[in-house]
């Protein structure tokens, strides 16, 4: 058998002999329920994006929210969505973490009232209750946007309402509520008639954060599919900023629950929010909430961006 010929054969049963070289395997903890905020996650994976790098994605929403970034921290986990506000508490309290991507690159967090009702403006809070889920952290942004207007939090009564934001507010229970997401409760009170107005955390004194992050355990941060992994999200939302009505049909295949008013509507509203590049990371942002978080007792130093984030490549 002629040279070239033999070795053409030899190529060949090689490379049917030769199982392919599996995917990578990483596992995604999601934040809470599948809902719009995820978008380029599932576009990412119904378009094969993940697949063609060499990536077999799972994403997992979880029973208990709290638990993602503590699942990836005891290496239980690959990756886990996560924000920018609880990870700065969470590495002052010694756990593990790096954010390595943004997922939504504005705050979605706001303080929201009755658009009908007698709060105007934040100061008619005085003697008024507020609704809360997150103790410690969001009576600390409320405060801040409070001392804007020349109040404090011993102006206004705290109430504990779990997650029960939107349903709290329009029963009458308090007069208004912080952390309610702009895309999600405001639609929702529109959706049965009762319109909220919402007053921004960035733009009364709270500095502007990323919602919605990406995490790794620290000592993984070398691992090239973490990387791939963020390209593939790159390309994904691009293509839903391009084509939101296609992105769109690709996040509810397969998911028609989640095909009503409310998700369609949070749809178009997150979109503008989604980084549009994930990996890139903005320290200074990242240094003026840890000095808003110290300023207000959350934490009590101001360690180094390049402890707990970084920018892979």
């Amino acid at each position: 058998m002629k040279p070239k010929l033999l070795s053409a054969v030899v190529f060949l049963l090689t490379a049917l002999t030769t199982p392919s070289l599996a995917a990578d395997k990483l596992t995604v903890m999601l934040d809470w329920f599948i809902n719009p905020d995820h978008g380029p996650l599932y576009v990412a994976l119904e378009r094969g994006e993940f697949e063609r790098r060499g990536l077999e994605v799972e994403l997992i929403a979880p029973a208990d929210p709290n638990d993602p970034p503590k699942l990836v921290a005891a290496g239980r986990a690959d990756l886990a969505i996560s924000y920018q506000p609880q990870l700065h508490l969470q590495v002052a309290e010694g756990l593990p973490l790096t954010r390595i991507g943004t997922l939504v690159a504005t705050p979605l967090a706001s303080l929201v009232v009755l658009a009908d009702g007698p709060v105007m403006s934040i100061a008619d809070l005085k003697g008024r209750k507020v609704g809360f889920s997150v103790g410690g952290f969001e009576d600390a942004l409320l405060g801040a946007m409070l001392a804007k207007h020349g109040l404090t939090l011993d102006d206004v009564e705290l109430v504990n309402v779990n997650f029960s934001l939107s349903p709290s507010l329009m029963s009458g229970q308090v007069d208004g509520v912080i952390g309610a997401y702009r895309n999600f409760e405001l639609n929702q009170m529109d959706i049965v008639g009762r319109p909220g107005r919402a007053f921004f955390l960035e733009e009364e004194g709270v500095p502007a954060y990323d919602e919605l992050i990406i995490v790794a355990k620290n000592n993984r941060l070398s691992e090239p599919q973490f990387a791939e992994f963020l390209d593939a999200i790159e390309a994904a939302t691009l293509f839903m900023i391009n084509r939101p009505d296609e992105a769109w049909e690709l996040f509810i295949k397969g998911r028609e629950d989640l095909n009503d008013e409310l998700n369609r509507r949070a749809w178009r509203d997150t979109l503008p929010r989604f980084a549009l590049r994930p990996a890139a990371l903005d320290r200074g942002r990242y240094d003026r909430f840890a000095e808003f978080l110290k300023g207000r007792g959350l934490i009590e130093t101001i360690p180094s961006v390049d402890i707990y984030a970084v920018e892979l490549r």
